[in-house]
């Protein structure tokens, strides 16, 4: 990829400020603190999610998260399946448990599990934009395996081998009311979407009252390290929560806390992947410096920018150890 050119120094436009003309620039633009309330924040998260999944699926593909590098030769695409079933594995989810994808982005790992594992899939995310997208790329993805649809409440379910797939436009915080008389998933899946949950005790309560006994909750998350500087914090945290657009980060005993307090079980203690995960933003930083993303983060003001601002804290903080990855799963007893 190339860097956008530099420009003439001494043009800076007529009616408003020129935005910055090179990368270098933009990453040094100051950005003012963004809305602090959940609202405004759940606003803010919605409005990105409808403008960017597209490059998001530009540069990463269907799975837009973190990749388990396990070896030197893996590609993105490779890792991001590693990761995939390294949670399998963790959780030994039965194949054609009923699960509830939260914060499922375009569908990939919902396709995944349908597909490979034969799981029934409801995926939700707070994007209309993600939810069409997922929709369409599921039937693409039948187009060549068995296809057909099965009409369940609340939308029609995209056959996918012998598992099927479908998407709801639904914010998180009301899935406990949504899904209440559904009879309860076999699993809640939840693939770095809870860092962006303003009231994380309120989800683990929900996952709890939706799950079977004997459910399980499985995760893979952001989290901050524990007994941080507030310097730390100001320098590498800060900036990957602003550009984000998240909450504070939790430390991950604060998960397993949440989790005992909502009537869940430990199944699988966090096991923490930082050093195997961070390989993903080495990847990402070459991705953004693509000049149509950057035009794209200067015409968004400035959540774009502190979002691809984001990017360089996300590498600091996992150089410096201050921000972690990890990924834990907990069983409804």
């Amino acid at each position: 990829m190339t860097t956008p050119s530099k420009g003439d120094e001494n043009d800076t436009g007529s009616a408003a400020p020129a935005p910055p003309k090179s990368w270098a620039e933009l990453l040094a633009v100051p950005v003012e603190p963004g809305g602090t309330t959940f609202d405004t924040l759940k606003a803010r998260i919605r409005h990105h999610y409808e403008l960017a999944s597209e490059y998001y699926y530009s540069l990463w593909g269907e799975h837009i998260h973190h990749g388990y590098f396990l070896s030197a030769s893996d590609t993105k695409e490779r890792a991001q399946i590693q990761l995939i079933s390294l949670l399998l594995q963790r959780s030994q989810l039965e194949k054609g448990s009923t699960v509830l994808d939260v914060g499922c982005g375009i569908g990939g790992t919902s396709r995944h599990l349908a597909l490979n594992h034969g799981c029934h899939v409801t995926g939700i995310t707070i994007s209309g934009k993600q939810v069409e997208m997922a929709t369409n790329l599921t039937k693409t993805a039948a187009a060549s395996s068995s296809t057909g649809e099965t009409v369940t409440a609340g939308g029609a379910a995209i056959k996918l081998g012998d598992g099927s797939a479908r998407f709801l436009e639904l914010d998180a915080e009301t899935m406990g009311d949504f899904f209440a008389d559904h009879g309860g998933f076999d699993c809640v899946w939840i693939s770095e979407a809870m860092s962006h949950l303003p009231d994380k005790a309120l989800f683990f309560r929900n996952a709890f009252k939706l799950l079977k006994k004997g459910g399980k909750l499985v995760i893979a998350d952001w989290f901050r390290a524990e007994d941080l500087t507030e310097k730390q914090v100001g320098d590498d945290i800060k900036p990957i929560e602003d550009g984000m657009l998240l909450p504070p980060l939790c430390t991950q005993p604060e998960y397993v806390s949440f989790a005992r307090e909502a009537g869940f079980g430990v199944l699988s203690a966090p096991l923490d992947i930082s050093k195997d995960v961070a390989k993903t933003w080495e990847i990402s930083w070459s991705l953004v410096q693509s000049p149509s993303l950057w035009a794209f983060a200067v015409t968004q003001g400035r959540d774009g920018v502190a979002f691809l601002q984001a990017f360089r804290a996300m590498r600091r903080g996992y150089a410096n150890g201050t921000f972690r990855y990890a990924v834990m799963v907990f069983k409804k007893t």
